[in-house]
């Protein structure tokens, strides 16, 4: 899997697993998509994946880099562009 369909990829996972919001945007918190067992077996890196989908402003987060345990509780917010597109 290259990059973009990582990048696309999350952003199913996202919708999955996260809560729709008003404006269309999904949002989960980054200990729910780090502890979810097919998110796993999908990313073998997903911090990684994060930044990549961050740079493309395909997802919005506080901070740079999420560590487990310590950033659990991050919200990773699935832009409204990016939720439509995965429809």
């Amino acid at each position: 899997m290259n990059v973009e369909e990582e990048v696309q990829r999350l952003g199913q996972e996202i919708k999955r697993l996260g809560q729709v919001q008003q404006d269309g945007s999904y949002k989960v918190t980054f200990g729910t998509l780090f502890n979810d067992d097919e998110c796993a077996n999908i990313f073998e890196a997903l911090v990684g994946t994060l930044r990549a989908a961050k740079k493309r402003k395909v997802v919005k987060y506080e901070g740079e880099l999420l560590l487990q345990g310590v950033h659990d509780n991050v919200e990773i917010t699935l832009s409204p562009a990016a939720a439509a597109a995965e429809t």
